[in-house]
């Protein structure tokens, strides 16, 4: 059917169990070690991404006009502000919020890291909490299914408002609003080492190792800067 990932992710899960079977003497081989190979290479691809100032508010404008579930299009802006993944948006929950730092703590559970990560929240972030507070403040999740409050949002949700709204998945993903990130702020001139600390990106080389510095002062001015720059890519 074409579902390349699909088949090698479920090949290395079956794997993992029958390793610990045969580890543990519950069976004798691994039965998915004839595979190994056979399957077609997954191929990796950028997720699709305006890095277009005057575009990227044309789609910032979108958003802000999407008729749609509210948490929806909350989810949308607050994804652009935070530059995180969107399965940490979608999980997003009120208990990391700390309103008090303006900060947004993401627990290792739900980063692609496994490490736990904190976002700085902009004046606009909050903003967006504020907005959906009377909406969903009652329940864990900020941004809930329209189907019920202890539901999150599904995979497709992100990506099936931009396409609702025009894009196409050439043009934009859910997941680009990083590669946005990274690009604008890169090409304007800021640090790229606080742009990969915002961006919870992780230096595998020693000096990742040893280097556990947040630059907690300067990632808050950073999205900051962010959250004012999208604010003029509205009005270009």
């Amino acid at each position: 059917s074409g579902r390349i990932e699909t088949a090698n992710r479920l090949r290395s899960r079956i794997s993992r169990v029958f390793r610990l079977a045969v580890s543990t003497l519950r069976a004798e081989n691994d039965p998915t070690f004839a595979l190994q190979g056979a399957l077609r290479p997954v191929v990796t691809k950028s997720h699709a991404a305006i890095i277009d100032e005057k575009k990227f508010g044309a789609l910032l404008r979108a958003i802000d006009g999407y008729d749609g579930w509210q948490a929806v299009r909350c989810a949308l802006q607050f994804s652009a502000l935070t530059a995180a993944r969107p399965g940490e948006v979608r999980y997003a929950e009120w208990s990391h919020i700390d309103h008090v730092q303006r900060k947004w703590r993401i627990p290792a559970q739900r980063t692609k890291t496994r490490r736990e990560h904190e976002i700085p929240l902009c004046r606009q972030a909050v903003a967006v909490l504020d907005e959906m507070w009377p909406l969903s403040g009652h329940g864990e999740l900020v941004f809930p299914s329209v189907r019920s409050t202890k539901r999150a949002l599904s995979d497709n949700a992100f990506n099936a408002a931009l396409r609702r709204l025009g894009y196409t998945t050439d043009e934009q993903t859910a997941h680009g609003f990083r590669s946005s990130f990274s690009s604008i702020l890169n090409e304007r001139g800021h640090d790229p080492e606080i742009i990969e600390q915002a961006l919870a990106h992780i230096d595998g080389t020693v000096r990742g190792i040893y280097n556990r510095a947040t630059y907690w002062d300067r990632r808050v001015a950073l999205m900051q800067t962010w959250g004012d720059l999208l604010d003029d890519f509205r009005v270009f």
